[in-house]
């Protein structure tokens, strides 16, 4: 087999795939490496509402949409768990699960991972009243009730975001004081339909008899005490990591907190290597500001391998 690319593309997410169809149509040697099924978190996404062109479409039938796309633009689907990038000048080496392979362009779209609970449901409630992301799954809690865990900022603006759906919004924080900035923290307090409760660290989901979340198990921090606070969706925020162990050797390629450092191009601090979608530092963090991330990485790819050709 062939391991030498024009591009490789680290990660299966809406920017990994999006990447893939732009530089599979540029005529670009192109592969995807990805050690999960395609779709990143849009495969654990029950329903998807708010991408451009499609009302209502399962995070599966999505992912597939956009594989498909890309496999049929010619680029490969190479399993693998990338450990290492090595800069070889011209070419970057990839090596994933052992094996190596080369390419002129390398783009990063491996994407971030939330902090979980870490309760044995937690993948099992995700789309059952479970979600990570208000901005997505707010509009399905409509004159419900919803829980959210977390002091900081973004604990904070989802919970005002979630009043525009939900009818009351019980924001649980560990300690007695908030992470947030006082401007979100002013927001949130003077919001009637959000309730916060102070001092409580969650224990254990409360799963319904149809299998569906039904509220979370607390331990008052002051008794030590344990309540149930009931609620048709949580929304833990309680921090997300970015999937970026094996780029930690790299001088100069993430900032303190882990993400990919990029310039408006794309680019990182190693020539022709990319970074695209929620792996880069971003304020809104979507499918499609990822697939915009992805199209824009691929044609700046296309690029600079015209340029080394020119060379």
């Amino acid at each position: 087999m062939d391991n030498n690319y024009d591009v490789i593309i680290i990660g299966a997410g809406p920017a990994g795939l999006t990447a893939g169809v732009y530089a599979g149509r540029a005529g670009l040697k192109t592969a995807i490496l990805e050690y999960e099924a395609p779709g990143g978190k849009m495969v654990k996404t029950d329903e998807i509402a708010n991408y451009p062109g499609t009302i209502d479409i399962s995070g599966v039938d999505l992912s597939m949409k956009m594989f498909e796309h890309a496999t049929a633009c010619g680029t490969e689907y190479l399993y693998g768990e990338v450990s290492d990038i090595i800069d070889e000048g011209e070419w970057k080496k990839v090596i994933a699960s052992g094996t190596e392979y080369r390419a002129h362009v390398v783009i990063i779209a491996t994407g971030t991972k939330e902090r979980t609970l870490g309760f044995p449901e937690d993948e099992k409630l995700l789309g059952k009243g479970l979600s990570y992301c208000a901005v997505c799954d707010g509009a399905f809690f409509k004159d419900k009730e919803v829980i959210v865990i977390g002091g900081g900022t973004s604990a904070l603006e989802e919970s005002v975001y979630l009043t525009q759906f939900a009818k009351h919004v019980k924001l649980v924080i560990r300690r007695d004081v908030f992470r947030g900035d006082e401007l979100s923290q002013k927001q949130a307090l003077s919001n009637p339909k959000i309730e916060v409760i102070r001092k409580r660290l969650p224990v254990a989901y409360v799963v319904n008899e149809e299998g569906r979340l039904g509220g979370v198990r607390f331990k008052n921090v002051d008794t030590g005490e344990e309540e149930e606070i009931l609620g048709d969706g949580l929304f833990p925020y309680i921090g997300a990591f970015p999937a970026t162990n094996f780029l930690e050797s790299i001088p100069g390629l993430l900032d303190k907190d882990g993400y990919v450092i990029v310039n408006d191009r794309l680019e990182t601090v190693m020539p022709g290597v990319f970074g695209a979608g929620d792996v880069v530092q971003k304020h809104l963090r979507q499918i499609v500001t990822a697939t915009s991330d992805g199209a824009v990485a691929a044609q700046n790819a296309f690029h600079y391998i015209q340029s080394l050709k020119q060379n």
